[in-house]
């Protein structure tokens, strides 16, 4: 081999080490090369490259200085591309700018090096907030890649769309276009993942799903310090630092945002250790202590950022200095830092952000007005924003500034006191998910496979648990595998299509002799607004901390009392025990209303952990028709529909259950007619086809609620598991459906009332109406009640008439009837 042939393949070595993300590696193959051709341009200007990526950009402009004095005009545009990198990553944003345009302007004749030149223009572009200009940029340098067969080049395209489109706005496009990235790095350049994993992260902290974006964060954190890239590095550390922020969690967010801070100054670069500065200021203003230091601070960083060119940076940092001003009530001063109009270049976080502080400024100057217009534009623009996701999973998740919003509004519609505005602020803020047109999750070839392995998985570890051997790695291959078909989901974009609020004259016109009870809480104070038709009234309750812990101490009495022989002793502790807490449930919830509700019907509007009430079980709700709804809209929308009388049944026995064949065959002879699905024809298949667009649907089987993915909560059938997930899948969702199984009527609640679970899936997918339980059931026991409940349906009841009745003469049954019955 030849000396140039030893210097080119070093040369070579080095740049696929570089653009595998191993800057390290090429660090040694260059200096290396170097030792044999100390003059090569090409090789210092890679170097410089490699340094800057291990953090050493001092020692990169001083190498890029050197070459600079070897130059040629064939060499002059690749080592201005390469200084313009360099500036990008000191912060120094103008210069960067201004080199590379000269750089794209004389590399006409070397089109791989143009393509790489675009594409960090595009992220320069991209950083600055001009989407437009960095598309372009993308879109040239991906048609280069390809017709050059640069798949890693390709690949970092495609993740760039993907960081514009989360500028954007587009959630699950910008996760497609990283998820496309990532399948090209895992096989051409590994050091990339953490990198693309980041990105993942922030997105995923954009749809406010936090676990998630720390996740996606462990493991880049994990990485980089094997691959030695530091700036990513230190971005990684202030998205963690982010992340900690919106979960709440402000001591670990001050800890990594002083970190990235640290690392940023280390490398030079004053513009993102100046944005770490203001995320550790956001932490300590929203910790509450100082609140006048900690204004003075965030205006001093704002007029830093600013000074950066880093205008939405600038903005949001102000912004924190107004709301911390107006907690101290300097409203003068607070208004010094709230723009008339948000830049054209803010974020939809700063504009949220906006719109919360001129509503705490209504509220400081004693403006409701002020404080119902911009916290009500502020969901809007939340609305329009989680209306561009078709994944429930990120419909159903807010930022903390949607939450801060809600609360704004609801604390100033309390303090007006009208039913009518407090009503309205309700709707407008709670279960909107509902609102939104549901779209279908993906069923690529992909996702198929990877369902149906987790369902014959599920069912192997199902059988292995009933066995007494648990099966640990087919475990551990289940949460791999919903974690996948979760992740693909979230690709799924929506049409932006939403139904309108309910309006207070609408419901009460609709409500006929029944009383509607919407339950909310400000802060932890509960309140119950009650309406019928001819009056509303806003009841102040007790504590929301004080009702959750009954509740969960009732939930736990009920599981360990369902279905057991118990010593007579203990059995009368428990059953003691259950009547304490429904009576201290009463007390909170029911008592404070109940001259308001006469004998009535009632549907019941809960709030957070209200949703797992066993309302049949308190002695004022006891053989009264109650339906729980998400919200007076959803009640609404779903009451219009007439009452459908079974025409189309499916009964479903599933297995391992003691009783769940002789449930069905009774039902059967009250049907007459129908599918029935018993032994080995109780398949997932058999029923999901049975079950799109039946009438009335019946499953007695095993229920698991999964409030860690509440996605895989499920029924168990012969062959593995009915998922909430399939539920998503149906193309015309059964009318009513009765689950008589354990728990399955348990939901997680997020912020805004929002609500996931398999009972939710039914009510997301269309159906009117789901009898579930939120408890453990008494499999002996349920098979009268279901019987008795289905003959009040045939005999024309609704369904909250027929399961009060069905459920009197069976004490601690905990069914509940939810939708629109």
């Amino acid at each position: 081999m030849t000396r140039l042939d030893r210097v080119s393949a070093l040369h070579q070595r080095g740049l696929n080490a570089l653009n595998r993300g191993r800057p390290l590696l090429a660090v040694t193959a260059f200096r290396d090369g170097l030792r044999i051709a100390p003059d090569d341009v090409r090789l210092l200007n890679s170097l410089a490259a490699a340094e800057a990526a291990l953090g050493n950009t001092e020692q990169g402009f001083l190498l890029l200085d050197r070459a600079d004095a070897l130059a040629t005009p064939a060499t002059k545009g690749l080592l201005l591309q390469q200084r313009g990198l360099l500036l990008m990553l000191v912060g120094r944003m103008d210069d960067a700018l201004g080199c590379l345009d000269r750089a794209i302007g004389v590399l006409r004749g070397d089109p791989t090096v143009l393509a790489r030149t675009l594409l960090n223009r595009a992220l320069l572009h991209q950083t600055a907030g001009r989407v437009g200009a960095a598309l372009a940029d993308l879109e040239r340098c991906e048609r280069l890649a390809r017709d050059l067969g640069l798949d890693r080049l390709v690949a970092k395209a495609i993740h760039g769309r993907g960081s514009c489109q989360l500028l954007a706005g587009n959630i699950p496009a910008a996760l497609r276009h990283f998820d496309r990235a990532r399948v090209v790095y895992e096989s051409h350049a590994d050091g990339m993942l953490p990198v693309v994993a980041v990105e993942r992260a922030r997105a995923l902290l954009a749809a406010g799903l936090h676990s998630d974006a720390a996740t996606e964060l462990d493991f880049a954190l994990d990485r980089f310090p094997r691959t030695r890239m530091d700036q990513e590095h230190a971005e990684a550390q202030l998205t963690r630092a982010q992340v900690a922020l919106a979960a709440g969690d402000l001591r670990t967010a001050k800890t990594w945002a002083s970190r990235a801070e640290t690392r940023f100054r280390r490398r030079g670069n004053e513009a993102w250790a100046a944005v770490a500065a203001a995320t550790r200021v956001r932490a300590e203003f929203q910790g509450g202590r100082q609140l006048g230091a900690v204004g003075t601070r965030a205006a001093t960083l704002a007029a830093r950022l600013a000074e950066l060119g880093l205008d939405n940076d600038a903005e949001a940092a102000d912004l924190v200095a107004a709301r911390a001003y107006l907690a101290r009530g300097r409203v003068d001063e607070a208004l010094q830092h709230i723009r008339p109009r948000s830049g054209p270049k803010s974020l939809l976080e700063t504009k949220l952000t906006r719109r919360l502080a001129l509503a705490e400024l209504g509220a400081a100057t004693g403006d409701s007005r002020a404080v119902f217009t911009h916290a009500r534009a502020g969901l809007a623009l939340l609305r329009d924003h989680r209306g561009r996701a078709g994944s429930l999973d990120l419909r159903t998740s807010t930022t903390s500034l949607g939450r801060e919003l809600a609360r704004t509004g609801l604390a100033a519609a309390l303090a007006n006191g009208s039913p009518a505005v407090v009503f309205g602020w309700l709707e407008r803020s709670r279960a909107q998910a509902f609102r939104f047109q549901q779209v279908r999750p993906p069923d690529d070839d992909s996702t198929i496979d990877a369902v149906a392995e987790l369902r014959q998985l599920a069912h192997q570890v199902r059988a292995a648990e009933l066995a007494g051997t648990p099966d640990a790695d087919a475990r551990r291959r289940c949460a791999h595998l919903e974690r996948a078909i979760r992740a693909r989901g979230w690709h799924a974009e929506g049409t932006g299509e939403h139904s309108a609020d309910a309006t207070f004259s609408e419901v009460r016109a609709a409500l006929g002799g029944t009383t509607m009870v919407s339950y909310a809480s400000d802060d932890d104070r509960l309140w119950a607004l009650v309406i019928t038709s001819a009056r509303a009234r806003l009841v102040p309750l007790g504590s929301l901390a004080t009702v959750s812990e009954s509740l969960a101490k009732l939930h736990s009495d009920l599981d360990a009392s369902c279905g057991r022989q118990l010593p007579a002793a203990l059995d009368r502790v428990i059953k003691a025990s259950i009547q304490r807490r429904l009576a201290a449930l009463t007390d909170d919830l029911v008592r404070p209303v109940r001259p308001l509700l006469g004998d009535s019907d009632v549907v019941i509007v809960p709030t957070s952990a209200l949703s797992a009430v066993p309302w049949g079980l308190l002695p004022d709700m006891a053989g009264r028709p109650v339906t729980v709804s998400p919200s007076a809209s959803t009640w609404l929308s779903g009451r219009g529909a007439e009452l459908a009388q079974p025409s189309r049944w499916l009964l479903v026995a599933g297995p391992d259950l003691a009783h769940a064949n002789d449930e069905v065959l009774q039902l059967a002879k009250i049907y007459g007619d129908g599918a029935v699905l018993l032994g080995p024809d109780a398949t997932v298949e058999a029923a999901l086809r049975a079950l799109d667009g039946c009438t009335t649907a019946h499953f007695a089987a095993h229920g698991h609620h999964e409030r860690e993915n509440v996605l895989f909560s499920r029924l168990d059938l012969t062959d593995g598991p009915l998922m909430a997930y399939d539920i998503h899948q149906l193309r015309s969702a059964p009318a009513h459906v009765v689950l008589s199984s354990c728990d399955v009527g348990q939901t997680v609640v997020r912020d805004g009332d929002e609500i996931l679970g398999f009972t939710a899936a039914l009510l997301y997918s269309g159906t009117k109406t789901v009898v579930s339980s939120v408890a453990s059931v008494d499999d002996d026991a349920a098979v009268d009640v279901m019987a008795a409940y289905h003959r009040g349906l045939v005999q024309g009841r609704r369904p909250a008439r027929a399961l009060a009745d069905a459920t009197l003469t069976q004490p601690l049954m905990p069914f509940v009837c939810f939708g629109s019955s």
